[in-house]
């Protein structure tokens, strides 16, 4: 029996609220929380007192509090769930609902991605009609001839990737995340200040409420507020490019290859979606992308179906163009004492290799993987266990930068000579197959 010194003693008021441990009902109670191990109270419409000379709200005991509910923080929250943890979520909004058209936003799942998807419920509930495996990739140079080509089964995989709607994705997500029974979402709230201490880490929301658990995990997006709360730097280098996206009918089909080229005025993907369409993505310079979505949709068809040399025949655009602005960004650290960073929050790359929300689904696996092996360690928010987790991602990290940003560089560059180096380098590539067939593995984790 723990003596009185080891616990913090509180008297709870509940008013119909549902508590963390789900067996609350309409009653005063008092609860013991030990203060060492899963030590951490959240606020709510309780009123609480407790010993400590501290007056706030409180509805139970978590382990974790994810930021954010995006694709990679929604899974985060799951995984830890699955793992035994208890998790607070904080989301500004739920997903929107579903439309009749498709989605702009589309992601090339990897298989190891899927894998982890499947793990927590979500790729079930996905609508297969609605997905799309690759099951083939063409890389084109800037030059006649140049190019790599890819094969899945050559490569000992069922599909490169599978390509996936983002809403689609998002929604199947967040029913896991309610129906879960180690997860709690706020909904319409948003953090407003952190502090960590030794024992926990401590979050005042917008509302006035209070969130304390022994880790907080920033996972909400490029633009993270708990990476800037936290004081972490980071490296950012603008590419003075957008990603315009639209998707498109096509007369000849697309067998379920993907394919991209390297152009003079960027970098353009078509990626296969079911019934034969295909999903644009064209990384290009800032007054190029302004033009591309200024385009009507015939012209712009037109224009995507000459820069794709016809591969796909006549194109019909299904969604209309959208852009958004490309940089790299790579946090110096992923995580502090009493919290980690992970998916865009972390590193924001650009999208050539169609990698970014994979990277984020791996540090989801290795997070939850890190802190389920802690072994006899019960507080999952000590740096030691996190700076493990830290040491397992980094050099996965550091090659996909490396990888990306390094082409950007290569197939923006003007100088002479080296639009000949590049377009020879990828022609080599494509007559080794050890090295293709590493390069699809490592694409497919």
């Amino acid at each position: 029996m723990l003596c009185s010194n080891q616990l913090s003693y509180i008297t709870v008021t509940v008013a119909g609220v549902e508590r963390i441990a789900r067996s609350v009902q309409p009653r005063t109670s008092t609860v013991y929380a030990p203060r060492q191990g899963r030590e951490g109270y959240v606020s709510d419409p309780f009123l609480v007192k407790k010993t400590l000379a501290v007056e706030e709200l409180a509805i139970g005991i978590m382990d974790a509090v994810v930021v954010g509910a995006g694709l990679v923080g929604a899974a985060a929250a799951l995984a830890l769930g699955d793992a035994g943890l208890e998790v607070t979520v904080i989301e500004a909004a739920a997903p929107p609902p579903a439309s009749d058209g498709w989605d702009s936003r589309i992601y090339a799942i990897s298989p190891g991605s899927r894998e982890l998807l499947h793990s927590i419920g979500a790729w079930q509930q996905l609508d297969a009609a609605r997905i799309e495996p690759v099951l083939g990739m063409e890389v084109h140079g800037d030059r006649p001839g140049a190019r790599i080509d890819f094969d899945a089964l050559a490569s000992g995989v069922p599909a490169l990737a599978y390509i996936t709607e983002g809403g689609a994705l998002a929604r199947a997500l967040w029913r896991q995340l309610e129906a879960s029974d180690h997860v709690k979402l706020r909904v319409g709230s948003r953090p407003q200040s952190l502090t960590i201490d030794a024992s926990a880490a401590t979050l005042q929301l917008d509302d006035g409420s209070v969130l304390r658990a022994p880790l907080i995990i920033g996972a909400d997006g490029a633009e993270s507020w708990v990476r800037e709360a936290a004081g972490i730097d980071v490296r950012t280098r603008g590419y003075a490019q957008r990603a315009v996206v639209a998707n498109f009918r096509t007369s000849l089909g697309h067998r379920g290859i993907a394919r991209q080229w390297f152009r003079p005025d960027g970098v353009l993907a078509l990626l296969p979606l079911p019934d034969g369409q295909v999903s644009m993505v064209w990384s290009a310079e800032e007054a190029h992308a302004e033009t591309l979505t200024a385009m009507d949709a015939a012209t712009l068809a037109q224009a995507v179906g000459a820069a794709s040399a016809g591969s796909v025949g006549e194109l019909e655009v299904v969604t209309p163009a959208a852009a958004f602005p490309l940089r790299l960004r790579v946090a110096a650290s992923f995580v502090r004492p009493r919290l980690a960073l992970v998916g865009d929050a972390a590193h924001n790359l650009h999208p050539l290799a169609g990698q970014g929300v994979n990277l984020g689904f791996r540090d989801v696996r290795t997070l939850a993987a890190t802190l389920s092996a802690r072994g006899p360690e019960r507080d999952v928010g000590v740096l030691p266990l996190l700076r493990r987790y830290e040491r397992s991602r980094r050099e996965d990290v550091a090659a996909m930068v490396a990888a990306t940003d390094g082409l950007q560089r290569l197939f923006s560059s003007r100088l002479p000579g080296i639009a000949a180096l590049r377009n020879a380098g990828l022609s080599l590539a494509d007559r080794v197959p050890g090295l293709k067939s590493l390069l699809a593995q490592q694409a497919a984790a």
